[in-house]
């Protein structure tokens, strides 16, 4: 199995040999070269049904997820010739940080469903290469163990804003202690979207404990938990499923299990976070709370229109990520690529834009950077491979992206991400 950790000064076509030298012991790649179908296809094989469907599927009919691949299959790139490209540098600097490429791990949660050492096995993929995590609020490990696994790389912490302000605020002040340097805010989850692929199986991780690491880990959460419900929540009829299902809330709760099964706090930690994990009534004006309570910069997530991007701006933001959550949202919703150029108009330069959702590969971050993208952040891909060899796995995505990535630039003939602009493609 290829060692995980590689050096992050690894180039592309160092990438390139050391592949095909293991090709001639006989060893194949752990996961698919091709970060697209292929990988998602061979992760498919060994994730549950579960599993599978929470980390691929989509809204409704799947509508917004093949517009975000669309809109990068009309965008081609137009390489030129003759230019020296021998020496080539992906770094960029993203609010003082140097990174090896445009590249973020996006927020994705209950990577549990993927690999029993979840985020702590992406965290140490990602570190190994100096990529920034983001680690979900929706988190299968607190972001103090993810955290301690990265040493001095760097991490940034995305925010679902919760109904009580008190957690919104405990949760950034932990996200600055473990050595996050930006907020992200995801403003494209006050409500679950309707996923027909969890509806089918009547799965949903969080009603099983999974995902709630973040929360049970809080201790503004655990005092909540000691205030009176405001009602009783519909519990699953008695049955061999459902005594499975405590079973499973009560071993992911932190502590001694006895005491969380007889207590009945592991169900009530479920039921508080169902009630309080989104804000449908968040609106501009909550800004500048978060704004008051961290020096860090913050960035919105899920900017699709021009004018939120101002909005944006006026309220004081760092930054915006365009993003329509992978396609998980809105079904029938504008492609993320497709709403960029907008967005980077109404910008104009004044704070950092990146970009999310459908980006399967080296060719689609160059396409991004083209537009305009300061960077991308990768979401599926990286669980993917996660789940076919945990952090070897993961570190086999991230550094087949970044060597792609690399070749691409230079085959079109830029040298560096700076020559990368809107005349590289058509």
């Amino acid at each position: 199995m290829p060692k995980p950790g590689r050096p992050r000064s690894q180039t592309a076509v160092e990438r390139q040999r050391e592949i095909y030298l293991d090709g001639v012991g006989a060893q194949r790649p752990l996961v698919p070269a091709a970060s697209g179908e292929s990988l998602e296809a061979a992760a498919r094989r060994v994730m549950s049904p579960e599993a599978f469907a929470y980390v691929a599927g989509g809204a409704g009919l799947g509508h917004t997820l093949a517009a975000n691949r669309a809109a990068f299959g009309r965008l081609q790139i137009v390489p030129r010739m003759l230019r020296n490209v021998e020496a080539r540098s992906t770094s960029v600097e993203l609010f003082g940080r140097t990174l090896p490429a445009p590249l973020l791990l996006a927020p994705v949660g209950v990577l549990d469903l993927a690999h029993p050492d979840a985020e702590r096995a992406a965290a140490r993929a990602a570190a190994a290469l100096g990529l920034p995590m983001i680690f979900s609020s929706q988190a299968s490990v607190p972001m103090e163990q993810a955290a301690a696994e990265m040493g001095d790389a760097p991490r940034w912490f995305q925010l679902y804003w919760s109904k009580s302000d008190e957690l919104v605020a405990s949760f950034v002040r932990r996200a600055e202690a473990c050595g996050c340097e930006a907020i992200a805010v995801t403003l494209d989850t006050t409500l679950l979207g309707w996923r027909p692929q969890d509806l089918d199986l009547g799965y949903l991780p969080f009603l099983r404990g999974m995902g709630i690491a973040q929360y049970t880990s809080d201790p503004v959460f655990q005092r909540l938990l000691d205030e009176p419900e405001e009602a009783a929540a519909p519990s699953a009829r008695p049955s061999l499923p459902a005594i499975r299902t405590l079973l499973e809330m009560v071993r992911r709760y932190p502590g001694p299990f006895w005491p969380a099964l007889r207590s009945g706090r592991a169900a009530a930690a479920v039921r508080k976070f169902i009630s309080i994990y989104s804000r449908p009534s968040l609106t501009w004006d909550q800004l500048g709370f978060l704004r008051a309570h961290t020096k860090l910069p913050v960035l919105l997530k899920g900017i699709l229109h021009p004018d939120d991007a101002r909005r944006a701006l006026d309220a004081g933001m760092d930054g915006i990520i365009v993003s329509n959550h992978g396609g998980r949202q809105v079904d029938g919703a504008i492609a993320a690529l497709d709403a960029l150029p907008g967005i980077l108009e109404a910008v104009a330069d004044r704070v950092p834009v990146l970009m999310d959702s459908g980006v399967r590969s080296g060719a689609d971050v160059f396409k991004a950077l083209a537009l305009g993208a300061k960077a991308v952040c990768i979401g599926r891909p990286y669980v993917y491979g996660l789940a076919l060899g945990g952090e070897a796995g993961a570190g086999e995505v991230l550094r087949n992206l970044m060597a792609e990535f690399e070749l691409t630039m230079g085959l079109a003939g830029c040298a560096s991400v700076q020559e990368i602009g809107r005349e590289c493609c058509a």
